[in-house]
């Protein structure tokens, strides 16, 4: 399956963003979908993921909880992240990326596919 992200930009702060990830194939539906960050200078980072009956994950942390949420429709082979209330450190670039049912959520070599990724850029 080919992964097609989309939906990045510059933002202020404060601002809300919309990403999506579109996927090729008709598989779409069996895939744990994940979103991913990567900043400048840092290692890929989790964001959380979403499982083929639509219940996400987000990872605990301080940075994006309560402010991210991950949503998936199976029928359009889509997956968004919506993004509320961007501070200046998210400003990353934004992967989506497909796994099974065994993949353990958050390590990156686990997935099977990967988007192209996406830039935000979140000014202060």
């Amino acid at each position: 399956v080919q992964l097609q992200a989309s939906g990045g930009g510059l933002v202020q702060a404060g601002s809300s963003l919309r990403l999506s990830c579109v996927a090729s194939g008709r598989t779409f539906s069996t895939y744990v979908m994940a979103w991913f960050r990567q900043a400048p200078g840092k290692e890929r980072e989790f964001v959380g993921q979403i499982n083929r009956d639509g219940n996400p994950y987000y990872v605990d942390a301080d940075s994006i909880k309560g402010r991210f949420t991950i949503s998936r429709d199976n029928a359009k082979d889509a997956v968004d992240l919506q993004m509320n209330s961007l501070k200046p450190e998210d400003t990353a670039v934004y992967y989506c990326a497909a796994g099974g049912p065994s993949t353990r959520r958050g390590v990156v070599a686990e997935y099977f596919h990967w988007g192209q990724g996406t830039q935000v850029t979140v000014s202060s």
